[in-house]
């Protein structure tokens, strides 16, 4: 049974998302509507118990979020949801730094060039420099773990995948929050589920299917990870909303992920949106923001402190 603040939640995103899609509506436009309404609420600003530290990545733009409870050595790359297409390191800095302080570990949360402008493989290339950069700082591979939502679901599996394919050393392990895995969108809950989700429209992914892919294969494994050849990536663990049309996208990856050997433990949290993990005030989300703050510590072999008082 969800909470009475997610029914409440259900009725705003309804209302907020009622009018329809205009398709020639320029993304850099929506971006600046969302890094407002963001700022408005309070969720890019300063965040209690971690600092904020702008760096530059040969070019690329980032932010380290560093918890005052921080274990020196362990690291957490986040991509950031927003379907390839919006979004910031600003949009997620309070949903990363909580879950960064949770976890003991300071955060790196990249800015990686968006779609139409930049399109696929452009968000995969910035991922994988990023990586390669903190293993050029000496950080060790086996204190590195990635997570991400929605696109940054997808772009972290994709980052693990072209990392094995290349034979560098991947991380400990990757956290995916509503994992965006196919762009054919050739999951049935996109049909069963397109009344359910208020916060994810079919047509929303379709028409960020079409910024970022487009002249690209829609089954690229780089662009879907559904489609890869999943063996030898590191353990994952998968929280995905009841009520989203992205379910089957987790589901089957979940399924194709342990057919290849892969550990991969999946939570589906009943009756609850996309990305349900963004909202705070949620019991669900922070229950949920504890748990993938406890496989990131689990994997680095560390429990951090904060972890441990909430048990």
């Amino acid at each position: 049974m969800a909470s009475i603040r997610h029914v409440l939640l259900d009725r705003f995103l309804r209302i907020l998302t009622a009018r329809r899609i205009d398709p020639y509506m320029e993304p850099r436009i929506l971006r600046a509507r969302l890094e407002k309404l963001v700022t408005r609420f309070g969720g890019s600003g300063r965040i209690r118990g971690c600092r904020i530290e702008p760096v530059d990545i040969a070019g690329m733009a980032a932010e380290w979020i560093v918890p005052d409870t921080e274990r020196q050595g362990d690291v957490l790359l986040y991509l950031h949801g927003g379907g390839y297409a919006i979004c910031s390191p600003r949009t997620h800095r309070g949903l990363v730094a909580d879950i960064a302080v949770k976890a003991g570990t300071k955060a790196l949360v990249i800015d990686y060039r968006l779609a139409p402008e930049h399109p696929f493989p452009a968000a995969v290339e910035d991922a994988c420099r990023a990586y390669r950069w903190l293993l050029a700082q000496g950080i060790d591979p086996a204190h590195i773990t990635v997570a991400g939502d929605s696109a940054g679901g997808g772009l972290a599996l994709a980052l693990l995948l072209s990392l094995r394919d290349a034979g560098d050393p991947l991380p400990a392990g990757a956290a995916l929050l509503s994992p965006w895995t196919d762009l054919a969108m050739s999951g049935w809950t996109h049909v069963t589920h397109a009344r359910r989700d208020p916060m994810l429209s079919v047509e929303g992914a379709l028409l960020a299917a079409r910024h970022y892919l487009q002249n690209a294969s829609p089954t690229d494994p780089l662009a879907s990870p559904l489609y890869g050849r999943l063996k030898g990536l590191p353990p994952l663990l998968v929280h995905v909303g009841g009520n989203e049309i992205l379910l089957d996208d987790s589901l089957r990856l979940a399924e194709r992920a342990r057919a290849a050997g892969v550990s991969v433990e999946i939570k589906i949290w009943p009756d609850l949106p996309h990305v349900f993990q963004a909202f705070a005030f949620l019991p669900e989300a922070r229950a949920s923001r504890i748990e993938i703050a406890r496989f990131l510590a689990d994997c680095m072999s560390v429990a951090g402190p904060e972890l441990r008082a909430a048990e």
